[in-house]
């Protein structure tokens, strides 16, 4: 993570992650943040990575499942947080849109399944 304070700005303020532990200015610093049954940690990256040689959305995807999509859309738009996909229904019955935390990791917020 090259970045704890943008990574738990993300997650709290516009995903609405609560803080589990918040290390950020301990000597090993960390953050994690919770939300029902998902919990996400982060750590510093112990050395630069150039973004321009590990595109990280290339492999990896993050899916939050939310009970009220559409709501959670309209609170992450307000926020202005940029995102990769707008509100979308899907072939596959579900409906979701996506972004890139500060890191580029890929996040799909998706409705339940039925």
């Amino acid at each position: 993570m090259r970045d704890l304070n943008a990574f738990v700005d993300l997650y709290s303020r516009v995903l609405g992650f609560e803080i589990a532990d918040d290390r950020r200015e301990s000597a090993a610093p960390c953050a994690s943040v919770v939300r029902r049954s998902v919990r996400l940690g982060a750590v510093p990256a112990w050395e630069p990575v150039d973004p321009s040689t590990r595109y990280v959305p290339s492999g990896v995807e993050i899916v939050i499942e939310v009970e009220d999509v559409s709501a959670e859309f309209e609170h992450v738009q307000a926020t202005g947080w940029p995102l990769v996909e707008g509100l979308q229904a899907r072939a596959w019955g579900l409906t979701d849109f996506r972004l890139l935390d500060p890191d580029g990791y890929f996040l799909r917020i998706t409705s339940a399944a039925p």
